[in-house]
């Protein structure tokens, strides 16, 4: 049996396009409903923004090589990250936080896409390529989304934008195999 195994791999991608270390996130779930109280970091002092949620996709793998198979095992997940995350307290209500909650949700969806992406996928002997390009792929899709959510919801201004995004995220996670 020809067994080859490969380094597990954790990667951390920050929405706004940073490459971060690694520092404590909340991982996604699904009874989890962010508070203010989450957004932990210190406001930019030229933040235009009312708030900013930082979030991220980590992945981490292993695969075994078995008779001219990839064997492949792998985790996927969605986080939050507090210290990286504000909000301005003076003018922020609740639509700004479904705002903020809905951008952690996206990238839940997101990091359920790579997941399936990658159990439908066969991959070669160069499997450490071939999961990198999915999740750059994956980073790229997610940071175009999040970008479109924030334009047709002028950033939660627009309220009736707001719940259409809120339900059609809903609808997605619930037709979205965790």
């Amino acid at each position: 049996m020809d067994k080859v195994t490969f380094i597990i791999c954790l990667l951390l991608f920050n929405f706004n396009g940073y490459t971060q270390e690694i520092e404590e996130g909340v991982l996604w779930n699904s009874k989890l409903k962010l508070n203010w109280s989450d957004f932990k970091g210190k406001i930019p002092p030229a933040a235009v923004p009312a708030a900013t949620t930082a979030s991220g996709i980590s992945y981490k793998y292993s695969a075994n090589l078995i008779h001219h198979e990839v064997e492949l095992d792998f985790e996927v997940n969605a986080y939050f990250y507090p210290n990286e995350s504000w909000y301005k307290p003076t003018i922020c209500d609740d639509l700004i936080l479904s705002h903020e909650r809905l951008h952690f949700d996206i990238t839940e969806l997101f990091a359920r896409k790579m997941r399936n992406k990658l159990r439908r996928t066969s991959f070669s002997e160069n499997v450490k390529a071939e999961i990198r390009k999915i999740y750059k792929e994956t980073l790229r899709d997610l940071q175009k989304f999040q970008e479109r959510y924030d334009w047709e919801t002028n950033f939660s201004r627009n309220a009736e934008k707001q719940m259409e995004w809120n339900n059609k995220i809903a609808k997605e996670l619930s037709e979205t195999k965790e």
